[in-house]
């Protein structure tokens, strides 16, 4: 009886959207500007737009770098080692957000690097992948980057790919 009940609840269509896909949270959406909003910075070495929404006492913690803390070391990282020298993309389907009460909000998933260096031009290529965490604390001003943890980065032709991921 069991059987026939949950082949009955498979059997009801499912609501239809217009472009098929399922809508995204609010959360989602807004864990997606923010990602958005920080690395087209990093990307375009839009130091202002990073000055405005890194925390102070912003932690990194880096595979290949160790803990850096601090918004000054990190905007001077990123001016010296990655303005026109790297290019950062999310992999939109491994993108998840996750609520944190009284706080803001932890982002994760899976990132590819194009060195422009050996990669002039970088549109849909990669030389690496990483996985992240990044926590987001909500003020007045809005959304700060207080926390990120950048891990498991590779080559990306030495990393195997699940089937259909990038």
């Amino acid at each position: 009886m069991k059987k026939i009940a949950i082949f009955a609840l498979l059997a009801l269509p499912l609501p239809a959207f217009a472009d098929g896909a399922i809508p995204k949270s609010p959360l989602y959406e807004t864990a997606l500007a923010q990602d958005k909003i920080l690395f087209d910075a990093y990307n375009k070495c839009d130091m202002q737009t990073l000055d405005k929404i890194v925390d102070d006492n912003l932690e990194f913690y880096h595979d290949k770098g160790g803990l850096m803390h601090g918004k000054a070391d990190f905007l001077a990282a990123i001016k010296n080692n990655i303005c026109n020298k790297v290019e950062r993309q999310l992999i939109i389907n491994d993108f998840e957000a996750y609520p944190l009460e009284n706080y803001g909000f932890v982002e994760k998933g899976n990132h590819t690097f194009c060195n422009k260096i050996e990669t002039p031009i970088c549109k849909d290529k990669t030389n690496g992948i990483g996985k992240f965490f990044m926590l987001w604390r909500k003020d007045d001003d809005g959304y700060k980057l207080t926390r990120v943890i950048s891990y498991d980065h590779v080559n990306s032709n030495k990393r195997i790919f699940k089937k259909g991921k990038k």
